[in-house]
C-alpha cells in the first residue's frame, strides 16, 4: 500500500508483526512533577515555646502569608502586630520575603515578637496635623482661658497676625489633604509613639499661637517688607513642598511597599525640606 510505511502526525510508530505494517506507538504520559511542601515551626523569641505549627506550606508563600495563617491560630496578633525572624535577636523579615528564598530547610523555624498595638499612618498623620490647625484656631479667637479674661473672643489689631494665622492652617490643611489624597502609605505605627509624635506637633502650635496671637504681640520690626519676603519665601517653600511629596508618590507603585531611587529629586529636596 502506498505511504503505508510512513508514520503518522502526532506520534511514533512502531513495525507490526502482520504483513510488516506500521502503526502509531500510544503517546508517553506525562509525570507531574511533585511539589515540595514546607513546615514551618513558629516559636516565642523570647520563652522558646511553641506557638504555631503549620504543615504543608508552600514554597512560594510569603511571611505575609504566613502571618495570616499564624493569626487564625492567635486572632489577638493580627498581621500588623508579629515580628518573624530566623534569629530570636535578629532583624524582623519582610513581609515579602519567599519562603523558599530563605537560608531554611523544608521545616524552617521562626521566631515570634509581639510588636503591641499598631495604628496605622494615615490615622497617625491626620491625627499630628489635625492637633495644631485646631490649637492655633483657638488662640486665634482668643476663646476663653487661651488669654486674659478681658481679651476673649476679640481680635487683634494688626494685619500680619490675621496673615499667620491663614499661612499656619494653609499649611495644616495642605498637609492633612495630602494624607488623603497624595501620600501611599506602608505598614503602621506602634500605638505608644503617637503620643510623643502628637506632644511635638501640639505643644509647638501652641506655644507658637500663644505668642503670635497675644494682645500684647508687636509687628515685625522692618515692617511690610519683612512680611512681604517671609511670605514669599513661605510660599516658595509650600510649593517646593508638595512638589517633593507629588516626587516620592510617584516613586512607590500604588500596592506595592518598596520605593525607588530618589537620586531624580534629591536637589529638589534639599531646597524645599524647610517648608515641610
Amino acid at each position: 500500500m502506498e505511504g503505508a510505511g510512513l508514520p503518522r502526525e502526532g506520534g511514533q510508530v512502531s513495525p507490526s508483526p502482520i504483513l510488516g505494517l506500521w502503526r502509531q506507538a500510544p503517546p508517553a504520559k506525562k509525570t507531574k512533577k511533585a511539589v515540595l511542601f514546607f513546615e514551618v515551626e513558629i516559636l516565642d523569641a523570647r520563652t522558646r515555646e511553641k506557638l504555631c505549627f503549620l504543615d504543608k506550606v508552600e514554597p512560594h508563600a510569603t511571611v505575609a502569608e504566613i502571618k495570616s495563617l499564624f493569626t487564625k491560630a492567635h486572632p489577638q496578633w493580627y498581621p500588623a502586630r508579629q515580628s518573624l525572624r530566623l534569629d530570636p535577636k535578629g532583624r524582623s523579615l519582610k513581609d515579602e520575603d519567599v519562603l523558599q528564598s530563605l537560608p531554611v530547610g523544608t521545616t524552617a523555624t521562626f521566631y515570634f515578637r509581639d510588636l503591641g498595638a499598631q495604628i496605622s499612618w494615615v490615622t497617625v498623620f491626620l491625627t499630628e496635623y489635625a492637633g495644631p490647625l485646631l490649637i492655633y484656631l483657638l488662640f486665634y479667637f482668643r476663646v476663653p482661658s487661651s488669654t486674659a479674661p478681658r481679651y476673649d473672643f476679640t481680635a487683634s489689631r494688626h494685619p500680619v497676625v490675621h496673615l499667620a494665622c491663614g499661612c499656619h492652617s494653609f499649611h495644616y490643611i495642605k498637609r492633612l489633604l495630602e494624607t488623603l489624597f497624595v501620600h501611599r502609605f506602608h505598614g503602621t505605627m506602634p500605638l505608644r509613639n503617637i503620643f510623643k509624635n502628637c506632644t511635638y506637633y501640639w505643644g509647638f502650635a501652641a506655644w507658637m499661637a500663644y505668642y503670635i496671637n497675644h494682645p500684647l504681640y508687636t509687628p515685625p520690626a522692618y515692617g511690610d517688607e519683612q512680611v512681604k519676603l517671609a511670605l514669599a519665601v513661605f510660599l516658595f517653600c509650600q510649593l517646593g513642598n508638595f512638589s517633593i511629596h507629588v516626587a516620592l508618590r510617584n516613586l512607590r507603585p500604588a500596592g506595592e511597599g518598596t520605593r525607588g531611587s530618589a537620586h531624580a529629586c534629591a536637589g529638589a529636596h534639599t531646597c524645599s525640606s524647610g517648608g515641610a
